[in-house]
């Protein structure tokens, strides 16, 4: 029992924080959460057989966590994601503008207009005054972070499509798209120098 525990506790622990740290939504981040409980209870599980009543403590706590963690992903964000989704199916069907939550401009792919891949969405700045988005801020290049630039794409430049923001630039095009360093967004005026 000891030696199953023993290799399935570190594996599961290991997929569990690949899959919450990759940030690939709210049902698989809710799904870590539930391997990283099956890694807790295998630890749990090792150290019982193991005689190390520590690591069953610690576990005991991390499995509270890790429920509280399904609760948050896989209960209450995935709800109100639904009633996103559903209000912009309903806004597709009715006369009028189409509707998108919001949290699409941190987490959304975003394609040049041929259809190629350019980045990610991470962020947009909105005017504060009529609530109006005035950029969108796109993570381009690098591996999970690491490497990549931030650019800005004025929202007018922009079209959002299912579950992804489509930019009306070709993909060849994002290298003239304003750089940006984490302290030196522009402010509404700069926007339009970009």
């Amino acid at each position: 029992m000891d030696n199953l525990a023993g290799w399935i506790a570190p594996i599961a622990t290991t997929v569990a924080a690949c899959m919450t740290a990759a940030n690939l939504g709210t049902r698989v981040t809710g799904w870590g959460f539930v391997v990283f409980t099956v890694g807790s209870l295998a630890w749990m599980g090792y150290g019982l057989t193991t005689d190390q009543p520590n690591l069953v403590w610690q576990n005991l706590a991390l499995t509270a966590i890790n429920a509280a963690g399904i609760w948050r992903w896989l209960g209450r964000q995935a709800r109100i994601d639904d009633g996103a989704r559903i209000a912009t199916e309903r806004s597709e069907a009715e006369a009028g503008p189409v509707l998108f939550p919001s949290s699409m401009m941190q987490t959304a792919p975003v394609e040049a207009r041929d259809g190629e891949t350019i980045g990610t969405a991470v962020d947009a700045m909105v005017d504060s005054a009529d609530g109006r988005v005035a950029y969108l801020v796109v993570a381009t290049g690098g591996i999970a972070g690491l490497g990549e630039s931030l650019r800005i794409l004025p929202w007018a430049l922009t079209r959002v499509g299912e579950d992804k923001i489509i930019a009306r630039i070709a993909a060849a095009q994002v290298g003239r798209l304003r750089a940006v360093g984490p302290n030196d967004w522009p402010t509404g005026i700069d926007v339009r120098r970009s």
